[in-house]
């Protein structure tokens, strides 16, 4: 859809959020706080997926500290959560600091 792919997570906001799932074909949105332990251990696989990613997924990190429009609308009760959005529709979520390797069976299935 577009050559300006990020090769690490891009911040999202309440505001800019639709905007950024519909201007790629496949993303990952990783829902966190500052003060979430686990969601500071996911941190570092997320980053490493972006740029492993690049130009097949683009990644948002939205802070739902600072952004409750989001985690509303998409039902967030537990962070670290996921969502994997499919040419702006949302195609599955992941709750917890998950693996490397599931995240990226759930990416690749995406991508097929």
């Amino acid at each position: 859809m577009t050559a300006d792919w990020p090769d690490k997570p891009e911040p999202v906001t309440d505001q800019n959020f639709d905007e950024f799932v519909k201007k790629y074909n496949v993303v990952l949105i990783d829902c966190w706080a500052p003060w979430c332990g686990p969601c500071r251990m996911l941190g570092p696989t997320i980053d490493e997926l972006a740029g492993e990613y690049k130009g097949k997924v683009a990644f948002g990190k939205l802070n739902t500290d600072e952004n409750r429009d989001i985690p509303m609308r998409h039902s967030i009760m537990s962070i670290p959560t996921m969502l994997f959005f499919v040419n702006g529709e949302l195609a599955d979520t992941a709750v917890g600091a998950l693996p490397k390797e599931s995240i990226i069976q759930k990416l690749n299935s995406l991508l097929q």
